[in-house]
């Protein structure tokens, strides 16, 4: 599995491929985190931003090798392994452009609740905004798992359902990701730092979910 991680790796840095998904979230960040805003607003829109960033770089990762390659791929190692590697690859992309940007963002931010009144420690405020940008990339990959090959293979019908779906999942009551991200927004107005660990392991058993059925349906729907 290890050389599978590094072979997705290097197939992602040398695609060039991330580099949409990347700006648009620096994009995002540059638009919507300004110096000295409460650090804790700042986090939770910072984490918000990564979740459909998260779900592109599963598409990226999940289409990048030519079918002849993929197909060279999966018989060696078998298709589901293939597939995981891949499925991880994206996620620790997200995780590790979420972890940084989190603490730019911590560092950038004015340790204070809304209105600038009351202390936030900042370290328990970048920890809070890390545990969130996890939780964010975890879905952010379960949806990008569920929304593409070998799911669903025709972008007309992968791209928008997979819009739709990260847009639902930091909107909709109930899901991790708005159970953190609400959870960084609510604490910048107490002044009390969350620790969303329960969304962080809900998110880890959804994304654990949606690996393992796009690792079993693999085999099944190759062409």
């Amino acid at each position: 599995m290890t050389a599978l991680l590094r072979y997705q790796a290097a197939l992602l840095v040398r695609s060039q491929r991330w580099l949409p998904p990347f700006l648009l979230y620096a994009a995002f960040l540059v638009v919507g985190v300004q110096s000295g805003q409460p650090v804790l607003d700042s986090l939770g829109y910072a984490s918000a931003a990564l979740l459909p960033v998260a779900a592109w770089l599963v598409r990226i990762c999940v289409t990048n090798e030519p079918p002849a390659a993929r197909a060279c791929v999966a018989a060696a190692t078998g298709p589901g392994r293939a597939h995981l590697a891949a499925l991880l690859t994206a996620l620790g992309a997200a995780a590790a452009l979420g972890t940084a940007a989190t603490l730019v963002v911590a560092l950038i931010s004015d340790p204070a609740t809304n209105g600038h009144r009351t202390h936030v420690p900042p370290l328990e405020s970048a920890a809070a905004g890390v545990l969130a940008a996890l939780a964010c990339a975890l879905l952010g990959s379960a949806v990008g798992a569920l929304t593409n090959p070998p799911l669903l293979r025709s972008p007309g019908r992968a791209v928008p359902a997979m819009l739709l779906a990260a847009l639902l999942s930091v909107v909709l009551a109930g899901s991790p990701a708005q159970a953190a991200v609400s959870g960084l927004v609510t604490g910048s107005q107490s002044g009390r730092v969350p620790v969303p660990l329960l969304p962080l392991a809900a998110a880890a058993v959804l994304a654990t979910a949606a690996f393992a059925v796009a690792c079993a349906l693999t085999g099944r729907r190759s062409p």
